[in-house]
């Protein structure tokens, strides 16, 4: 591998080629601004969006193309269903949504076939998960569990020196009635179900895990946790010398240990027992080759330090959430987990485990209209069903890695990119 020494030397030498010292520091320099700027706005109102637009027109150039592409007459008329998810509208992104499926699911709470809409504009990526769900559903199906859920706020508190700091975990934990009482009092669905100190020092963090039931519940637990910080202030005779509602413990968007080990969201497992023939026909490989690749690539990733070992659960993260309305930026920290293969005589066992699925079914943007309408071709849309969409998340993100560790396995994994993407687009074929 490269020093760091030898890349930034030959990123200097480049830059010169480019530019002079004198003319990288005009560049750098600080400029008051030319632009007016956008005015901002919560109430999405055509009018407003209208104004939007003749001013991006103004500063930008954006034409009538680039407008109508955005702010088309289905996003008009479908305007109301907008509200309460962003601000300064201008529009909608058109994303293409393809259908993968049916994969079977023998879930604790997903049980069925499911049809699984995965917006994206990577070639092959749809296709790939079609023949993984197709070989596990012909092998019987995938079996998938929610283990456990629950979404962490971490509040920190100084409080001034070690000693101070423990007087207050103990007041915080005698008085833990008290403090769920007020977390309670803001939300008739979600239920705080762990209060857990952590000290370090003169700072105390507070990792407060909520049951959110069907929403993925980030609102949710950050107005309970606030409620809950207030009822510190107001009860605690202890003072802290200042605090803050989230301060970084609870690995909010982001890959961590914790994320790994205990999760933010739904610990989710899937697995399917899968025949030597059924892979040699759906996969076009064979258990052996499947096994030498995941030991490789599971050494590959102890080396580089990864959170747990897997292949790319962030596609069907990323494709799934934004087809369903989750989070997007929670991708970051649910795209961790592990991939397993067992073999046996003839056969093998296949498993997933992603310990921190932040999924909903209602709240958030699942109500908007593409996301609802993805939610009820899996026929998963409103209360009731989150736990089985985490189950559905999971079978697609072991169908997933079935596809590619097969790809990657027998040397199919570059033809499909360069039959599916390059020569499709260059249209050497249909």
């Amino acid at each position: 591998m490269k020093s760091d020494s030898d890349t930034i030397r030959q990123d200097l030498d480049r830059l010169r080629d480019r530019m002079s010292e004198d003319e990288a520091r005009a560049r750098l320099a600080p400029r008051p601004p030319g632009l007016r700027g956008i005015r901002p706005f919560t109430d999405i109102r055509p009018e407003n969006i209208e104004r939007t637009w003749q001013q991006l027109a103004q500063d930008t150039g954006a034409g009538p193309e680039a407008r109508a592409a955005l702010w088309d007459a289905d996003t008009q008329e479908r305007l109301p269903a907008f509200r309460g998810n962003i601000e300064t509208m201008i529009g909608t992104a058109r994303i293409p949504v393809g259908i993968a499926g049916p994969v079977r699911v023998n879930g604790l709470h997903a049980q069925g076939e499911y049809h699984v809409p995965l917006a994206t504009t990577e070639a092959a990526l749809v296709a790939s998960y079609h023949r993984g769900m197709r070989a596990a559903t012909v092998a019987g199906g995938v079996s998938a569990a929610v283990l456990s859920r629950g979404v962490m706020r971490s509040p920190g508190f100084a409080l001034g020196d070690e000693i101070t700091a423990g007087l207050f975990v103990e007041w915080v934990v005698r008085n833990n009635g008290l403090l769920r009482d007020a977390a309670q009092a803001t939300t008739r669905h979600g239920r705080l179900t762990e209060i857990a100190p952590h000290v370090e020092n003169e700072v105390v963090f507070l990792v407060c895990r909520y049951d959110t039931a069907d929403a993925a519940g980030q609102n949710m637990a950050t107005i309970a946790t606030e409620a809950l910080c207030l009822a510190i202030l107001e009860h605690c005779p202890i003072r802290p010398d200042y605090w803050f509602v989230e301060a970084n413990f609870s690995s909010d968007k982001k890959a961590s240990n914790l994320s790994f080990l205990s999760g933010r969201g739904r610990k989710t497992t899937a697995s399917v027992v899968m025949s030597e023939p059924i892979v040699a026909r759906h996969l076009r490989t064979s258990i052996d080759r499947m096994d030498k690749y995941v030991r490789m690539s599971s050494l590959g990733g102890i080396v580089s330090g990864s959170f747990g070992v897997q292949g790319h659960y962030a596609n069907a993260l990323a494709a799934l959430f934004i087809a369903t309305g989750q989070d997007a930026a929670c991708v970051a920290e649910c795209a961790v987990g592990v991939t397993r293969l067992e073999r046996s005589e003839g056969q093998m066992r296949f498993s997933v485990t992603l310990p921190d699925l932040m999924v909903g079914t209602v709240g958030g943007g699942t109500g908007t209209p593409t996301a609802r309408a993805a939610l009820e071709v899996m026929g998963l849309a409103g209360p009731g069903h989150a736990d089985a969409f985490a189950e559905v998340v999971a079978a697609t993100c072991l169908a997933g890695e079935l596809s590619i560790i097969a790809a990657l396995s027998s040397g199919q994994f570059t033809g499909a990119h360069h039959k599916l993407a390059r020569k499709r687009l260059a249209g050497e074929t249909e």
